[in-house]
């Protein structure tokens, strides 16, 4: 398949805000290198821009890094902490993509993530959940994406280490995100 030749139905060009009440972002992270500790982020905001070829979008997305949600009001604490996300001084996240490639069936984002003003690249493997119109008119879109960051390259390197060896918390973070948007008219 080309780009040219690239259709999607039920696809329309735009500009999508995301819905915050039917969208997430998740994370998980190894913990003590036995288990999962899986947590959540609310999303500030995200745009994204639809145009005629599809692999012309653009997204920026904002979350708010001080609505970190692990079920445990300790351990969200010390997320918060200048030991992790310094809240305090970093109170948010962005993605800002730089293009979008087709390969193998496979959507890719590709973009830049800062976290603590710390600025990498990274690619989300998207997945198109697909387009309709709700009950109310709103024209919606839904996807969602996944990608794995090293969270040291991000200056998040707090760890300790183990008795039995190994150390409490991974380095690769799965991040996960489950997005909602209506096309503005």
């Amino acid at each position: 398949m080309t780009d040219s030749t690239l259709e999607i139905p039920g696809y329309k060009t735009g500009t999508w805000v995301l819905d915050p009440a039917h969208s997430e972002v998740t994370f998980s992270v190894r913990h003590m290198m036995i288990s999962k500790v899986r947590g959540s982020f609310g999303v500030k905001s995200a745009t994204i821009v639809t145009g005629s070829n599809p692999l012309e979008t653009t997204v920026e997305a904002t979350v708010d890094v001080t609505s970190v949600d692990t079920k445990d009001e300790g351990r969200d604490g010390h997320l918060r902490s200048a030991d992790f996300f310094d809240v305090e001084t970093y109170p948010t996240m962005t993605f800002r993509s730089t293009g979008v490639r087709y390969e193998k069936g496979d959507f890719l984002v590709d973009g830049n993530l800062t976290i603590k003003d710390v600025t990498k690249p990274v690619t989300f493997e998207l997945e198109l959940g697909g387009f309709g119109t709700d009950p109310w008119g709103n024209y919606k879109a839904g996807a969602t994406a996944k990608t794995v960051i090293n969270r040291e390259d991000f200056g998040l390197t707090w760890n300790a280490a183990l008795e039995t060896g190994g150390v409490l918390v991974g380095k690769d973070v799965t991040i996960e995100l489950d997005l909602q948007g209506s096309i503005q008219a």
